[in-house]
């Protein structure tokens, strides 16, 4: 049995996967931009001595790169479950 979702029958499919590439690529440049800004922040207030926004930006660095990863697992876990659906 072949199962596989039909974009077919969706009318603007196309349009709707370039629209989530694009939506994806603003998520991970997003996330990349606030891990420098975030990792530059921590590294100042580190030497400066400032403990609060050490701690604030180090939370931003860890929050950016789990941002990243859910984008990119989230594209991973997509095709995973069409791959499983093929197979049913």
């Amino acid at each position: 049995m072949d199962v596989f979702p039909d974009f077919g029958g969706v009318g603007a499919a196309d349009d709707l996967r370039t629209v989530i590439g694009a939506l994806l690529m603003f998520v991970l440049v997003i996330a990349v931009l606030m891990l420098i800004v975030s990792a530059i922040i921590w590294a100042i207030a580190s030497s400066t001595g400032n403990p609060l926004t050490a701690t604030k930006a180090r939370l931003g660095v860890w929050v950016a790169l789990g941002a990243a990863a859910l984008a990119g697992a989230g594209v991973a876990w997509v095709n995973f479950l069409l791959g499983v659906g093929e197979r049913l």
